[in-house]
């Protein structure tokens, strides 16, 4: 299977921002890939915090152009993430939607784990459950070549998630994410290869890049690692399209040469 992450630096324009993943996607089509991930937040990005009084408009523009990318490209894609309403409340859910080669939804997952944290001696902020709410559900989609597990950004240090997600047959991982530059540049590469190694799959990680805004950048270096550990594709520090062949065989192989999910204790 050919593999395409879309490095991009989303703003809060959201045309200019749905321009930029099309023709991404366009691209990496043209090239061949068979499954394309986009990165979190890849139609509008901004500080969290800050009120997103169109997200019920944004997130059904989103949906359709998830769906008529993958259908007019005939590839299976990962809408990255995208703000959907909490029915009741004020809050969003951070949703990553995963959609076939027919533009059917396949599965969809709302983000876990939520970034609450003070960076840099409490200089830099951010509470996400100021604007999200939590997802509850572990999520492993029927893919390609197999379960595909659905994840965002900081649910990438909680290994517990992917053990969950490989007992109920994960092989590949998916890990849409704008990692900050101050955790990216030390975490970013280490977690997921780990995430690799451990859960023994494919590990697919598109991530935004650059500055967004005048308070909020991302770390960039979107990946493509295999079961082994090994990065087969990494972004730089600007918008790209990164691509990877990753036949389904490692994984088995990687399995079998280290067969530590079948001799796990706990």
């Amino acid at each position: 299977m050919r593999v395409a992450v879309a490095q991009v630096c989303s703003t809060d324009d959201v045309e200019r921002n749905l321009v930029a993943a099309g023709a991404m996607i366009a691209e990496a089509a043209q090239r061949g890939a068979t499954f394309v991930a986009l990165p979190e937040a890849f139609a509008f990005l901004r500080r969290e915090g800050d009120a997103i009084p169109h997200a019920r408009a944004l997130g059904s523009n989103a949906r359709a152009a998830i769906a008529n990318w993958a259908a007019t490209h005939n590839v299976w894609l990962l809408g990255g993430s995208i703000p959907e309403p909490v029915e009741g409340s004020s809050q969003l859910y951070n949703t990553s939607v995963l959609v076939d080669p027919s533009g059917q939804v396949v599965a969809e997952y709302r983000k876990i784990h939520l970034f609450d944290v003070d960076l840099a001696g409490g200089t830099d902020r951010y509470r996400e459950s100021d604007t999200y709410a939590a997802g509850r559900d572990v999520i492993v989609a029927p893919g390609p070549d197999g379960g595909v597990g659905l994840s965002i950004c900081y649910d990438l240090r909680f290994p517990e998630l992917y053990r969950h997600q490989v007992d109920q047959g994960a092989r590949w991982l998916c890990v849409p994410s704008a990692f900050t530059r101050e955790t990216g540049k030390d975490h970013w590469e280490v977690l997921l290869r780990a995430r690799a190694i451990e859960s023994q799959c494919y590990v697919i990680a598109p991530a935004q890049c650059g500055q967004h805004s005048p308070e909020r950048a991302s770390h960039g270096r979107s990946l493509i690692i295999d079961p082994w550990g090994l990065v087969l594709a990494q972004g730089g520090d600007e918008p790209a399209l990164v691509i990877a062949d990753c036949p389904p065989a490692a994984i088995d192989r990687a399995r079998t040469a280290v067969p530590s999910l079948r001799n796990r204790r706990l």
